[in-house]
């Protein structure tokens, strides 16, 4: 069990050209430990409702869980999170150092090790809220994976709704709570989606 986190502010906000907010940012300690206990609680306690995968230039990749995870385990820097059937992926998440027959080389390690890891909420063209989720880098700055929150604009089939459904804000304020000490916040309501005038 973690213990009580103080509430954090966001550690950096983007604005756009006009000055209007377009991100906010927590940094997460990119370390094994915080990182296992992290993605263990989204995938232990959300998967249901989250939306996972690398988002890099030119391609997004939004899966959802095919079941709850059957295993996650971590060898050599590596979490495997098992679906049974419904597939496995592994992430790099500490020092990756090989067996000693074969090694990895200390540039490798560097490499595939994460360099960054954020909480982040993002906005809409009209500066109100309307995506929620987690982003990690590897030690060149490359994407390993992006997890989106449910989104009260987004049906479970992944159509626009017509109307928001702001319980779908639980995974968020849960994350939040647990790993930012923030209580529910009055702005996450405020947004009025993908779709506008």
């Amino acid at each position: 069990m973690l213990e009580p986190v103080a509430p954090r502010a966001p550690t950096q906000t983007l604005r756009g050209d006009g000055g209007a907010l377009t991100r906010e940012i927590w940094s997460l300690p990119a370390e094994e430990p915080t990182l296992e206990a992290f993605l263990r609680d989204v995938f232990e306690n959300h998967w249901q409702s989250v939306r996972f995968g690398p988002l890099i230039e030119g391609a997004a990749y939004e899966w959802k869980c095919p079941s709850a995870p059957q295993s996650i385990g971590l060898l050599d820097g590596y979490l495997t999170v098992m679906f049974g059937s419904g597939g496995h992926f592994h992430l790099c998440i500490g020092e990756n150092r090989g067996s000693e027959r074969f090694p990895v080389s200390p540039a490798l390690t560097a490499r595939r090790k994460p360099s960054k890891a954020q909480l982040f909420r993002g906005y809409g063209r009209d500066g109100r809220p309307v995506t929620w989720g987690f982003e990690m880098w590897n030690g060149a700055g490359e994407p390993m994976i992006s997890i989106f929150f449910p989104n009260p604009f987004i049906e479970d089939d992944d159509s626009l709704s017509e109307t928001p459904d702001f319980t779908r804000l639980a995974t968020w304020r849960a994350i939040s709570r647990r790993w930012l000490g923030r209580a529910p916040e009055a702005i996450d309501e405020q947004g009025r989606g993908f779709r506008h005038g």
